[in-house]
C-alpha cells in the first residue's frame, strides 16, 4: 500500500541501489505516487539505467505525467525520445503504451507529435511488439482522424 513516507526512501533506492532488480521494482512502485516529486527521477532512470528499469520507468511516467500539463509534456518529451532511440524493444513498446495513456493530458502540438511518432513506430520499428503497441495506442486514442489514417494504411496494404 502506498504511503507518503515511502517516497523518499524509494527515490534513494532508484538513484543508488546497486541491484537492478531493486531499481526495477522501485520504478514500478513509483507509479503509485504520481503527485510526489517522482517525474525527474523516473526520467533519469529512463535515460541512463538498465533496460529492466527503463521499461518500468517508461510505464510509471504515464502516471507521473498525468498530474498536470507541464508534467505531461515533460514526460511525453522523454517518452518520444525513448520510442525513437532506445535500443531495447521492450522500452520502446512501453514508451508507446505510455504515450497513448498521456495523450489526453497533452496540448495539441504535442498530441500531433505523439501521433506522428506512434505512426512512425508502427510503420518503421524493427520489432513486431513495438509496432503492435504503437498500433494499439493509436487505436485507443479513439480519434476519428487517427482511425481514418490507420484505415488508409490498411487500404493501401501497408497494414493488415
Amino acid at each position: 500500500n502506498p504511503h507518503p513516507l515511502a517516497v523518499e526512501p524509494l527515490l534513494g533506492l532508484l538513484a543508488g541501489d546497486d541491484n537492478g532488480y531493486v531499481r526495477k521494482a522501485v520504478a514500478w512502485s513509483l507509479s503509485n505516487y504520481p503527485d510526489a516529486p517522482v517525474l525527474n527521477p523516473l526520467i533519469r532512470a529512463l535515460q541512463v539505467d538498465v533496460a529492466a528499469v527503463r521499461l518500468w520507468a517508461a510505464s510509471s511516467l504515464a502516471d507521473a505525467g498525468a498530474t498536470g500539463l507541464a508534467k505531461a509534456d515533460q514526460a511525453a518529451g522523454q517518452l518520444l525520445l525513448a520510442l525513437r532511440i532506445d535500443s531495447e524493444p521492450v522500452v520502446r513498446s512501453n514508451s508507446a503504451w505510455s504515450l497513448g495513456r498521456l495523450y489526453g493530458d497533452l496540448v495539441e502540438p504535442r498530441q500531433v507529435e505523439v501521433v506522428e511518432a506512434l505512426l512512425g513506430a508502427l510503420l518503421h520499428d524493427t520489432a513486431p511488439a513495438v509496432r503492435a503497441e504503437a498500433r494499439l495506442a493509436l487505436e485507443q486514442l479513439e480519434d476519428p482522424q487517427v482511425l481514418e489514417r490507420l484505415q488508409t494504411l490498411v487500404d493501401e496494404g501497408l497494414l493488415s
